[in-house]
């Protein structure tokens, strides 16, 4: 009489159950991943590569490394992944044509089906904001983390019934901001509103809702993170892109940059790190890289010349030192 492979893997299990072969230690593990039993004491792997029916008879303790349990849930998904896709095709699992009576039935589910999944304007607007939250992932490169995030904060906006007579773009655009501050990705909010063409003022109004309402408690923003950021824009070396870092941190003991825009604040000390090493370029360029103007940009240089009182005041200075 033949033996079933589940019979197999039992015995195995069973005769392995207790104790190591090497060690006599009796804390043995199973590797689901791997198909492998092993001693957590010596390290010996006391089976190798077991019976497929055997790994997928085994319970499901680590549902991580099972990789049959399917797609992994989202937040950025209305239905957080779990939905019922019913094909148009009026074929059965064996790929036989559906008679008709099974047709008419087939019709009916799907119709059905259509309806419940947009019968709730809950599930409408999560449809529409998290359209628009893609189209900003795509457009601005950003990560599974940070829109996942972005999901979970517009869901407790919707729970809440804070958008209810607003916008849903802005408030998007609000928790996308969000994110990105307690992530610490420099992205500015005037930037994510552009990207979803969305209302600036009333983008800036969603977001301190936003922070009233969910009691969000965000650190200041840190005016480093901004200056890779711009001088790559820029075309700044790395060398005054350092220089620039070591007087960011030596700024942010003086109480005068607190209240600052941090990216006006970056693109002053940009430029003033640029005279000093020595680098010829224009306020302009700076000012363009960091999306501020130069009028911005000079108010703020007159701060960083505060406590850097040797450098020069512009590059027209600067070529007369050197001469």
């Amino acid at each position: 009489m033949s033996t079933t492979p589940e019979v197999l893997q039992t015995d195995i299990n069973e005769k392995h159950k207790d104790h190591c072969p090497n060690c006599q230690n009796r804390n043995i593990i199973f590797d689901s991943s791997n198909g492998e039993m092993i001693c957590t004491s010596c390290g010996m792997i006391i089976e190798d590569r077991l019976d497929s029916a055997g790994i997928e008879s085994e319970p499901m303790k680590n549902v991580e490394n099972n990789l049959s349990v399917g797609m992994p849930l989202s937040l950025a998904h209305y239905d957080k992944g779990l939905s019922t896709t019913i094909s148009s095709s009026n074929v059965d699992a064996f790929g036989s044509q559906l008679n008709t009576s099974q047709l008419a039935k087939v019709r009916t589910i799907r119709h059905w089906n259509k309806i419940s999944s947009n019968n709730r304007s809950y599930h409408r607007n999560l449809k529409n904001a998290f359209g628009i939250l893609l189209r900003i992932k795509d457009k601005l490169s950003l990560s599974d983390t940070l829109i996942e995030k972005s999901a979970y904060y517009y869901r407790k906006v919707v729970e809440k019934r804070i958008t209810k007579g607003r916008s849903i773009k802005e408030f998007v655009v609000a928790c996308v901001y969000v994110a990105c501050r307690e992530l610490n990705i420099p992205r500015t909010l005037d930037e994510i509103g552009d990207i979803a063409n969305a209302d600036k003022v009333f983008a800036g109004k969603c977001y301190r809702l936003l922070l009233r309402n969910l009691k969000i408690r965000l650190q200041p923003i840190d005016s480093t993170t901004y200056l890779s950021k711009i001088a790559n824009k820029g075309g700044i070396s790395k060398k005054t892109l350092h220089r620039a870092i070591e007087m960011m941190s030596d700024i942010k003991e003086h109480p005068f940059s607190s209240g600052k825009d941090p990216t006006a604040l970056s693109i002053a000390v940009l430029y003033a790190a640029c005279l000093e090493q020595g680098e010829n370029i224009s306020q302009s360029q700076v000012a363009i890289a960091g999306e501020m103007s130069v009028v911005t940009l000079r108010k703020r240089f007159l701060d960083v010349k505060m406590i850097f009182p040797h450098i020069p005041n512009n590059t027209i200075e600067l070529r007369k030192r050197k001469n």
